[in-house]
């Protein structure tokens, strides 16, 4: 009869890192494809980067301290034409104020864009809200085609209580279109108005 082998400490130490690797790589994975909605829903909360708030209603209350909005306007891989229709406006904090963007669709083609947004200065992110904006879907635009469309803000009243932002007079709004591939893109008709070529 012959005795059972001793077990083989080193093979035992291979089967456990390779137990601990696999465990590490399934980890990272995970936290890859969670790190794109943790990243967007951590700066929509904390305002991180410039990125701007989202209310369904204006918070009730005027408060005197008033800010300078200014307004940015960028294309980027897309043939449009993208302008602020007017300048700079004064509001005060808590005040509803819209602004109007002009696109024009400057090929001839049909083409889809998404607008990526933020305000700087970045800390002021968490206190700009939106309540009607063209950001949230994708635009479609028909050959030569203009649009108006509008963003609906105000500046959160609370931001007066925030150290950091007290000597803040100036917030500027800053969009970017780049192109868009989808099927569930909406047009802007809903949120502006809309010039064929024949009228323009």
């Amino acid at each position: 009869m012959t005795e059972p082998r001793p077990a083989d400490p080193a093979a035992a130490r291979h089967r456990t890192v390779a137990l601990a690797c696999a465990a590490l790589v399934a980890g990272m994975t995970g936290a890859a494809f969670a790190a794109v909605p943790f990243y967007d829903w951590f700066c929509r909360v904390t305002g991180y980067g410039g990125t701007t708030q989202v209310a369904a209603a204006a918070p009730g209350h005027v408060i005197d301290r008033a800010f300078e909005i200014r307004f940015d306007a960028n294309v980027n891989g897309i043939p449009w034409r993208f302008r602020p229709e007017g300048g700079p406006v004064t509001v005060k904090a808590g005040e509803v104020a819209t602004a109007n963007y002009v696109i024009e669709n400057l090929s001839d083609t049909e083409t889809l864009g998404v607008a990526a947004y933020n305000v700087t200065p970045e800390l002021a992110g968490y206190y700009f809200t939106k309540l009607v904006c063209f950001c949230f879907t994708e635009q479609k635009l028909a050959p030569r085609e203009t649009v108006v469309v509008p963003v609906t803000f105000y500046v959160d009243p609370s931001i007066d209580q925030d150290r950091n932002l007290r000597s803040i007079r100036t917030i500027t709004l800053s969009y970017t279109f780049f192109p868009a591939k989808s099927e569930k893109s909406k047009p802007v008709a809903d949120a502006g108005t809309r010039k064929t070529p024949e009228k323009l």
